[in-house]
């Protein structure tokens, strides 16, 4: 192995396609990812072999080396040589913790291929596949390392033969999802076989690792390891290290099955960009040409205290070089590109240019977010912007926040507003009555991490109210047409509301349909998938983030052209916060079937037409039987089958309800069920106790479930007194114009 620590060398070789790899690891938490990369980095010479798995040089924020656990996705470009000739390889390394799946979400946007890492005791978990899932949606090729396998032996004492049928186990768990989730073009070619060596066993701690083709080659078995570890001989395992390394064994299986940029756009373009392929942006995109138009796709947004933000992504098509006009397709303006760099674990290294294929860090975009299209201006008129990044999770947990020396408010706005745009699935709002900033996230554990950082990263001592989980409002039952009047009686709207079935729901929600799509094309999808009447469905005028519709079914009504915006604007208001406890609105059909507008502008203002809208749709909800919806999570739990009474236990009185139970090797089982998050808080503690600490557990946001009947009145009550709102709801007729 040759080090190679210059970045021109690196950047030469960048600039033939046919020796780029872009991959990332992804994983449950705690799994080995971080631990992997380490060793993969200490192969390329950028940090000490000797403290490899020590370091975690990826994760560079203080709180992930306090924590041991990854919160935000790092990259770096690596060196490797494969049968005589260099590649280099782009690698991402994520976060495994079901909080941060939206950070796993914006890499896998990035890369070609992934190595799925899977703990040898633990196996497949629910977080594993959950960004397996992931990665197949975004036709990610997945690669399995089967990590930590000295465990097996130091600690559950298999013998031989059990550690290789635990071996089979995994990998024939790995491919039931890969069948299960891949394309069918992908479902066969993409199943992991061993003795090809798509699979690697090792120990990241230990820096080994083995593929069936390496073991042939270097005359190292399965067997020859586990006997170095049983027999605990430190001097036996530093000769393994040098004989069987892991970075060879992960970065040749790469550089292998891991198609070069060109070959992979030529499959995942017509997935994750909606334009023709057949025109001049198209061709270029499939073929990753360096010639071509500039698409930079933004993956993930950085706060560098020295530089401000800086833009990471893939260059899917063209040249970025510093001093160019870029265009920002979702912000719509033209920026400068200030600096153009390659990431080396934490460090920026400046370079010239980056060409298509590769991963660069570019500084100069400031309005960009994470899922930004960056293009050539000469193109703004004609591109089709990228797929939009479809989240699994929603932001379900909030929290106040206010500094607690007055005099840091200024300096907590800004703070707060880096956070939200470097984290996408952070979202910061003021609460105008009370003046506190409110900050909603995953889980718990996401906003506990928003502020050690804004503790460590920004030096702000902050006071938090208690976590509280966010619903949402939603009714199940239509209502009649209610007339709505302005507070000056000239404008009426003729409004009825109805639950949108769960297909419509399910379309919005993977991004399938959406407001800027052609009306036609949309009300086609709707109709053949979602049992929507044509007509209907090509009349939707705004479709809104929360998952609720607004329909005009009016015809030839005068003036109604002229208030079409603040009516859409209205309805949005209105969705924001619901009649029965102020949360936001779910699942919603609102539909306009008559109206009356006065002529004049001046009586037709914002201030007319907004209670014009909101009170009919408020008062046809109240109607319709409105409950509340809460956030329910999927929890999947491996455990001696002793321990299953306790843990069931746990469950049911958390209103949990066990799916299923299924038995694994030895005597294990799997729990799968479905939890509330409002019962989540403090179940980590509860867990370990009722499993003597042997449980293993993985988290991942299932959905939404109406709330019991028996709990509803008591937890609206709850809601609104916490909101300073009357405690009872209000009533339809209040909504009625008199």
């Amino acid at each position: 192995m040759r080090y190679v620590k210059t970045v021109e060398q690196v950047l030469k070789i960048m600039s033939n396609i046919e020796q780029i790899r872009n991959v990332g690891i992804i994983a449950h938490v705690d799994h080995g990812k971080t631990t992997t990369t380490d060793s993969l980095l200490a192969a390329a010479g950028i940090i000490s072999p000797r403290l490899a798995g020590q370091v975690l040089a990826m994760d560079f924020l203080d709180i992930e080396q306090k924590r041991q656990m990854t919160v935000k996705a790092a990259n770096i470009s690596l060196y490797h040589e494969y049968e005589g000739k260099p590649y280099v390889i782009n690698l991402v390394d994520t976060p495994g913790h079901v909080d941060f799946t939206g950070k796993v979400t914006r890499s896998l946007r990035m890369i070609d291929g992934a190595i799925v890492v899977v703990d040898a005791v633990e196996g497949v978990m629910t977080q594993t596949e959950t960004v397996l899932r992931q990665a197949l949606e975004e036709r990610v090729r997945p690669l399995l390392f089967i990590n930590k396998i000295d465990r097996l032996i130091k600690e559950l004492r298999m013998g031989s033969d059990e550690i290789k049928q635990r071996f089979i186990e995994i990998i024939r768990e790995v491919n039931s999802l890969i069948e299960t989730y891949a394309e069918p073009e992908f479902r066969k070619k993409w199943l992991l076989d061993p003795a090809q060596g798509m699979v690697a066993f090792g120990c990241a701690k230990d820096a080994i690792g083995l593929t069936v083709p390496m073991s042939r080659k270097k005359g190292v078995k399965i067997d020859d390891i586990i006997e170095v570890y049983r027999s605990g001989d430190k001097q036996a395992l530093e000769e393994l290290k040098k004989k069987i390394p892991l970075h060879e064994a992960l970065l040749d299986m790469v550089v292998k099955f891991i198609p070069n940029p060109r070959e992979a756009q030529r499959y995942r373009i017509p997935k994750i960009w909606r334009g023709d392929i057949n025109t001049d942006i198209g061709k270029a995109l499939m073929e990753a040409d360096p010639d071509g138009p500039l698409v930079f796709f933004v993956c993930d947004m950085r706060w560098d205290p020295h530089a401000g933000f800086v833009a990471t992504g893939r260059v899917f098509s063209g040249t970025v070089f510093s001093g160019q006009e870029v265009y920002l397709v979702n912000a719509r303006t033209t920026q400068k590109v200030l600096q153009v760099g390659l990431y080396m674990g934490p460090y920026r290294e400046v370079v010239d240019r980056i060409l298509a294929g590769n991963v660069a860090a570019v500084l100069g975009p400031d309005l960009a977010r994470a899922g930004e299209t960056v293009i050539d201006p000469k193109l703004k008129d004609s591109i089709t912007p990228f797929e939009r990044l479809r989240y699994v999770s929603e932001p379900v947990v909030t929290m106040a926040v206010i500094p607690k020396k007055t005099t840091d408010l200024t300096k907590l706005i800004d703070a707060l507003k880096k956070m939200s745009i470097e984290d996408p699935n952070l979202i910061v709002k003021i609460n105008e009555e009370t003046g506190e900033y409110l900050i909603s996230g995953m889980g718990h554990l996401h906003l506990e991490i928003v502020l050690t950082l804004l503790k460590e990263r920004f030096g702000l001592e902050v006071e938090t109210s208690p976590p509280t989980v966010v619903y949402r409002e939603t009714i199940r039952a239509k209502s009649p047409v209610i007339e709505g009047k302005s507070p000056n009686k000239h404008n009426k709207l003729y409004i009825s509301v109805e639950p949108l079935n769960e297909e419509t729901v399910k379309l919005i929600q993977q991004g399938i349909i959406t407001e800027d799509m052609d009306p036609y094309k949309r009300a086609k999808i709707l109709r053949d998938e979602a049992g929507w009447d044509y007509d209907e469905a090509r009349r939707i005028w705004a479709i809104d983030e929360n998952i609720n519709v607004f329909i005009d079914l009016t015809s030839g009504i005068q003036y109604l052209r002229e208030v079409k915006d603040t009516i859409i604007q209205g309805f949005r208001i209105a969705m924001r916060e619901g009649p029965l406890a102020a949360e936001p609105v779910r699942g919603l059909k609102v539909v306009l079937h008559d109206a009356v507008i006065h002529e004049d502008p001046a009586h037709r203002g914002p201030a007319q037409i907004y209670p014009a809208v909101r009170n009919p749709i408020f008062a046809g909800m109240l109607m319709s039987r409105p409950t509340l919806l809460e956030p329910i999570q999927k929890l999947e739990i491996k455990v001696p089958i002793d321990y299953l009474g306790p843990i069931s236990s746990v469950i049911t009185r958390r209103r949990g309800k066990i799916l299923n139970v299924l038995h694994m090797a030895g005597n294990i089982v799997k729990v799968l069920c479905e939890i509330p998050v409002s019962e989540s808080i403090d179940l980590a503690n509860e867990l370990r106790g009722a499993s003597a600490g042997r449980a293993f557990w993985g988290t991942e946001f299932a959905g939404w479930m109406p709330v019991p009947e028996s709990l509803l009145p008591d937890l609206v009550r709850k809601i609104r007194q916490r909101k300073g709102l009357k405690p009872e709801p209000p009533r339809a007729e209040d909504f009625l114009s008199p």
